[in-house]
Formats: structure tokens, sequence, C-alpha cells
């Protein structure tokens, strides 16, 4: 495990908020496709604050792994280093709380229709699941990526229109534009009531019934998934399909989990009905 290289007393609060502050300046570069040099941000602030090159890099290591509790981005090349001091979750929520666009970094993605395929990862590996300490468990419940996620139908939509793209794009690639052209938006047309998105259809014209989630962060980002979804999932198996979309606005690309989906995520009930009778 990395440790913070050994220095003077924990960071103070000014400290923490102008690293955050230099944190999220980055990522809006990064959303923006603005060049920046990670050197020179680390240089400027061992003027202000007096820390070591190497404690400020690890000290956005930390801020890393916060952002991708809070289902956000992180640097490139700042991996999450979890051995955290408790201040800096105080530190981003002050920062977030203050400029509440910064875990929405949506820009403008256009020509979804002329994108040269979309690539597919491997879906990330189902870890035990580990209990949350209460101040990050407060900072998750106030800014909920899956709340967030949920409620912008617009980068709902634009994750459907893109993958329905793909599914077009990859049976024309296949050699069977008799299929592509039978491709349906189904939500788009019909509403959000069928339990999936798109149909499409395999190379041997086998139906799947793709179901869309897509986040603005990264591929581990929690997402909802309804009733009559998983029902789908149940029923129709070998159709059903759910494609994970991540990190859409600034690389989008996508896994896709075959039922049954309790062999990827931990599937956690999260509302009850009420009723008199």
């Amino acid at each position: 495990m990395s440790q913070e290289p050994k220095e003077r007393k924990n960071w103070t609060d000014g400290e923490l908020d102008l690293i955050v502050a230099d944190d999220f300046s980055m990522l809006q570069d990064e959303a923006v496709s603005k060049p920046y040099n990670k050197a020179e941000h680390n240089r400027l602030l061992r003027q202000h604050i007096g820390r070591s090159e190497g404690s400020i890099e690890f000290k956005h290591q930390n801020i890393s792994a916060v952002l991708l509790k809070l289902g956000g981005r992180r640097i490139t090349g700042y991996l999450p280093a979890a051995n955290y001091q408790k201040a800096i979750i105080a530190a981003i929520d002050r920062y977030i709380s203050r400029h509440p666009i910064a875990l929405h970094p949506e820009r403008i993605v256009n020509g979804l229709a002329e994108r040269q395929g979309l690539f597919v990862a491997m879906p990330p590996p189902l870890l035990p699941v580990k209990p949350t300490k209460a101040d990050m468990e407060r900072l998750i419940r106030k800014f909920n990526p899956v709340e967030r996620d949920f409620r912008n139908r617009k980068l709902g939509r634009d994750g459907e229109e893109l993958v329905f793209h793909h599914e077009r794009q990859r049976l024309n690639q296949l050699d069977r534009p008799d299929l592509a052209r039978k491709v349906q938006w189904i939500s788009e047309e019909l509403g959000d009531g069928a339990g999936y998105d798109i149909l499409s259809f395999d190379v041997h014209g086998k139906e799947r019934l793709v179901e869309v989630k897509t986040t603005v962060g990264a591929d581990i980002t929690p997402f909802y998934i309804t009733r009559n979804e998983l029902s789908l999932a149940g029923e129709r198996p070998d159709a059903f399909r759910l494609c994970r979309v991540f990190d859409f606005s600034a690389s989008p690309r996508m896994f896709e989990l075959a039922p049954p989906l309790e062999d990827f995520v931990h599937l956690s009930p999260l509302s009850y009905e009420a009723s008199f009778s």
C-alpha cells in the first residue's frame, strides 16, 4: 500500500482547500480538452503551502480515491490512494458545496451517429462489500452519484443514442446490414415500460434486449436498476443485456453484463412499496 511521504503535521484546512481547488481546476481542463501541466501545478502549490512534491502528489491521489466513491472523474495519472486523513473529506465537501457543477462535468457530446464504434471493456471485478466509514457515507448521501445520473435525463438519452448507433455499426461490420436496419430504439419510440431500451440482434438474428445505464463517472460507479428490468433479465436471460456506459463526457466506453446479474454486481433493495391493504 502506498504511503504519504513523511513530513510535518497533518495538512491544515487551508492547505486542503487549496489542493482540492487545484485538483478540480485540472479536472475542468481535462473535461474541455484543455492542456495543462501537472508538474507546473505542483510547483505553484509548493510555493503557497510549503509541502514537498511527493506529498502534493500523494494528496492528489487521496482526492482521486474520494472522487471515485462519489462517481466522479479523477486526474489521469493520479491513482487512488485510500489511506487519507478524514479532513480531506470535509475539504471536498466544502468545495463541492460551493461549486455544485464540479461533480457534473457533462459537456455537449455531438456526432453520436458518426462515432466509429464504442470501446467495449471488461466489466470491473466483483469485490466483497466493505463497510464505509461514517464521514464518507455522509458525503456519498449528500452528493449521491447514483441519483445524479438517474435524474439526468439528457445523459441517459445520450447514452442510449450512443449504444443504438453502436449496435447498428456492429451489425454492419458483421456483414448483417439487414439486421442493422431492424435495430430499434424502444425507449425513444415507445417509452420506458418495456424493461429495456434497444432491440438489437446477434449475428444469427437472435434478439438482444439492451438496457443502457450511463454515467459521467468511472466504471465502478453504482447505478439504479428497476424491478421491471430485473424481472426481464430473469425471464429472458438469453436475450437481456445490460450495457454500462461510463466516463461519458470525456471518453465514452462501455461494458456488457449478461444474466445472472448477481454474478457481476451486488443488488441492494433501496425502496419499498407502502400500501393500506
